[in-house]
């Protein structure tokens, strides 16, 4: 398997102390090219007219890497080491999070009218109109991010507490991106029956529910009775915001191949919570040959006794490997694990390949294998062209149906988000390397968000 590139979040921040003479810091350098480092920033912390204190960021591909960059300028008498840090490490000390007021409590009056006893007419004026809870408090913008810690990342069942840096890191892309607040909520319970009454209790504080991170098929039934239970938006990201996303990849994708939904042959290999939702939304929007792929390969009718309900649906008269399902298949889509497919494999599908290899960190093949050999290629990760990012979706969904107190996110909402963060992309800025905006395109939220909100209204979901 090609090496990983380099990238910040294996990044480390070290202070040298180097003797003051020139060509010190080429040895510095080329100690640390010389074992694959990738040096961002370097400033000048301390000088005499014998030494200098360096402070450098360099990217590594893993944590083994960093430790080898570090041994390798341990190994030069002239470089001392004063200080390493993981700089990922750092960024999560105490927290991503913190709560603010939204206005300053310095005399009598503001404290009289923002808490007691100012605050019990706001309270009887909730108590009388239920709605106007949605005026007068923070449930407005708010989501409840709940995990509970089942299927965290590639990291799989690690708890609730291990979850948390997650949690976290999705609430600051619901502020940063979509304006929303958004706090975790980590359950330590692993019981359907638990966590849907959890969250049904808790939720009066909140306009929104994202769920993250819970295993499959728990998923499919938490989601369920939520949606059944509670009268605001429930949406379970691992499922839709990735069918999302990669539905707008894949539309323009196939516009630079020049083929149709309803006449490509799609492989889908990861049969969880992602795979299963990817295949539901590709059929609503046109595709009609799907062959779903877990661990034993196609999911096929001589398997009927040991699927799950919900690998049932996509059912295929084919049977064999994920290697025989991949024979003359226009698409190639992995929510699945390291290293799955060769380049042996995507020469065998039909021509212009579309290969979405969307496992983390370590995609199902690496691009530099198979770049001569596809038409298109994304991946999950950041360092490379088509990052496929649900950060595109999550925050306008729920600004959108936030906006508009929908009661639930419909299939259409979910169609309509695709369709408008794949039209961010026009004609002109199309090409095999940019088939999907940039997570940083300040377009990207207000215009899902606005798609969802037309949806939402004609799917009569909408109460303001």
């Amino acid at each position: 398997m090609a090496q990983l590139t380099p990238n910040p979040s294996f990044s480390v921040t070290l202070h040298l102390e180097i003797p003051n003479r020139a060509g010190m810091l080429a040895q510095v350098v080329s100690a640390i090219g010389d074992v694959g480092g990738n040096i961002g920033l370097i400033d000048v912390i301390e000088r005499s007219r014998q030494t200098i204190v360096r402070q450098m960021t360099v990217d590594a591909s893993s944590k083994e890497h960093a430790e080898q960059i570090v041994e390798a300028l341990r190994q030069h008498d002239q470089i001392k080491i004063l200080r390493v840090s993981d700089r990922t490490m750092e960024l999560h000390q105490a927290g991503k999070l913190s709560v603010q007021s939204k206005m300053p409590l310095s005399n009598q009056d503001e404290l009289a009218m923002a808490y007691t006893p100012g605050v019990g007419r706001v309270c009887m004026a909730i108590a009388h109109h239920p709605e106007k809870v949605y005026e007068l408090t923070i449930k407005c913008n708010t989501v409840a991010v709940v995990t509970d810690g089942s299927a965290v990342l590639g990291l799989g069942n690690i708890g609730p507490e291990a979850a948390l840096p997650v949690m976290e890191g999705k609430a600051m892309l619901f502020r940063e991106f979509g304006g929303l607040n958004a706090f975790p909520v980590c359950l330590a319970t692993q019981n359907v029956d638990e966590i849907v009454e959890t969250v049904r209790r808790i939720a009066p504080v909140y306009g929104g529910i994202n769920l993250e991170d819970i295993s499959a098929p728990r998923c499919f039934e938490v989601e369920r009775r939520l949606r059944e239970a509670l009268d605001i938006p429930v949406f379970h990201d691992d499922q839709h915001g990735t069918a999302i996303v990669v539905l707008a990849a894949l539309s323009n994708a196939l516009k630079l191949v020049r083929k149709k939904m309803s006449q490509v042959r799609v492989v889908i290999n990861g049969a969880g919570a992602a795979g299963v939702a990817i295949g539901r939304l590709l059929r609503k929007a046109g595709v009609e040959t799907i062959l779903l792929c877990d661990r034993q390969g196609i999911v096929s009718r001589d398997r009927l006794q040991d699927l799950s309900p919900q690998k049932l649906e996509f059912v295929f008269d084919e049977s064999g490997t994920l290697a025989d399902a991949l024979v003359g298949a226009d698409v190639f889509l992995g929510v699945s694990a390291p290293g799955v497919v060769t380049p042996a494999m995507v020469r065998q599908m039909a021509s212009d390949p579309i290969v979405f290899a969307m496992a983390n960190p370590i995609p199902e093949i690496q691009p530099e294998l198979v770049q001569d050999l596809v038409a298109v290629m994304a991946t999950g990760r950041s360092d490379y062209p088509n990052q496929i990012n649900n950060v595109l979706a999550f925050p306008g969904i729920f600004k959108g149906a936030l906006a508009c107190r929908a009661s639930e996110i419909t299939t259409k909402m979910y169609l309509q988000a695709a369709y408008a963060i794949a039209a961010l992309v026009g004609p002109q800025d199309l090409r095999q390397d940019h088939i999907i905006p940039s997570v940083f395109d300040d377009r990207v939220a207000p215009a899902v968000a606005a798609a969802v909100e037309l949806a939402a209204r004609e799917d009569g979901v909408a109460h303001s």
